[in-house]
């Protein structure tokens, strides 16, 4: 099997999910309407095309996903100095991230669910200067609730820092049907983590009480991109992280996002503390996406289940840190309604 193959999961609904092997790239989730499919998944006509384009789209993000201040971190008393990909910021695993890595692929089977793969791949010692072999396994599962799980395990013989999360950005409309400033956005957190000018969080964990961040209660989401919060202002829309109302370690609502017009929906339930919400403002026109239709601004919402950026560097922040005989295990699950 080349990089290039593509994995399909199908559930008895003809909800369809599609993947490869490099990257563990998402590249389709086909909703059944009438005689046709409705593919919501941003992405590219060709497999070929996935590998070459947006390198974080549809792609499992790590070893640390997001943003760390400065490239660096403290860990055990000593300084760990990371690539630096975003200006002075390590951002989604460095230069080669687990997004460029190709992922062993098998198919597996898993109670309750129609169709399921198991992905596996090795970060060694010294990757990005990270410490410590990490083996990372996914499994990728769809059942016929419509509900897709993304099931992530990680161990190392190192004490190192991990945080994985899934890169897929949704447009209910259809990919490359115009922008998603129609959709209604739902976030279950009373706080978020602001940014500093340099993009990262400050430290502070900000309630969203009678601020442009409160997605308590559904919201367009035009009405708060045009607002003139700072934290919207800062980077011209929402590419923040929201602290999800929930136990640690148990599986919860973290965000919806609904269209109106076609009524189409997707849930993010995770067991992660954390849910970065992107809305695309990075995308110009300059990168072609599925049917030929330019990647503008805007033109999908990207829900990242996850630990919060820059972890690492605050101790009031949830621990990313992983040591020999622990285990890593998260879980992000997509729920898709049409």
């Amino acid at each position: 099997m080349s990089a290039s193959t593509v994995y399909q999961l199908s559930n008895n609904n003809g909800l369809l999910i599609e993947f490869i092997s490099y990257g563990a790239k998402l590249t389709a989730v086909k909703i059944p309407e009438g005689d046709k499919s409705i593919d919501i998944l941003l992405g590219y006509d060709t497999p070929e095309q996935a590998i070459n384009g947006d390198v974080y789209m549809g792609a499992i993000c790590g070893r640390y996903a997001n943003r760390i201040s400065g490239g660096g971190f403290n860990l055990e008393g000593e300084f760990i100095k990371l690539n630096q990909n975003d200006g002075a910021n390590h951002l989604h695993g460095g230069h080669k991230g687990f997004n460029v890595k190709d992922w062993k692929v098998e198919k597996t089977e898993l109670q309750g669910y129609s169709s399921a793969y198991k992905l596996s791949v090795l970060s060694n010692d010294g990757d990005e200067n990270y410490p410590g072999n990490l083996n990372a396994t996914i499994i990728y599962a769809l059942n016929d609730a419509n509900e897709f799980l993304i099931d992530i395990t990680a161990t190392t013989d190192k004490t190192t820092v991990v945080n994985l999360t899934s890169h897929p950005y949704f447009n209910l409309k259809g990919a490359g049907n115009g922008d998603v400033l129609n959709h209604i956005l739902e976030i279950s957190a009373k706080q978020f983590t602001p940014l500093s000018t340099d993009m990262v969080p400050s430290g502070e964990m900000r309630s969203v009480k009678n601020t442009a961040m409160d997605f308590t209660k559904p919201v367009v989401i035009k009405d708060r991109i045009d607002s003139d919060y700072e934290q919207i202002q800062l980077v011209g829309g929402l590419d923040h992280n929201w602290i999800v109302n929930k136990q640690q370690g148990e599986l919860a609502l973290a965000a919806k996002v609904t269209e109106p017009k076609s009524g189409r929906s997707v849930e993010v339930y995770t067991t992660q503390p954390g849910i970065q919400v992107y809305t695309a403002m990075h995308f110009n026109g300059s990168d072609i996406g599925k049917g030929q239709v330019p990647f503008k601004k805007y033109c999908g919402i990207a829900l990242e289940a996850q630990n919060f950026p820059d972890a690492p560097n605050h101790s009031n922040f949830p621990s990313s840190i992983l040591k020999p005989q622990e285990k890593y295990q998260e879980k992000i699950q997509y729920k898709f309604t049409y």
